[in-house]
């Protein structure tokens, strides 16, 4: 799933990036708005993790769906 897909079904996967980053706020949820980027910068924050292992952790998740 590449980038604008992404954007554009961002109402549908919200509920499974909530489920899989639990610590990730509603409000935080919305405002990634399917930007990757994004999501990878709040993981890095609030995981703790290296810039890599986070863009990491997001593409196996994007790819994953």
């Amino acid at each position: 799933m590449n980038t604008d897909m992404l954007e554009g079904k961002w109402k549908e996967i919200k509920g499974s990036v909530r489920a899989k980053w639990g610590e990730l706020t509603d409000d935080e949820v919305e405002q990634v708005a399917g930007n990757t980027e994004r999501l990878a910068g709040l993981i890095q924050q609030k995981y703790g993790r290296s810039k890599e292992e986070a863009k990491r952790e997001v593409n196996d998740f994007i790819d994953s769906l």
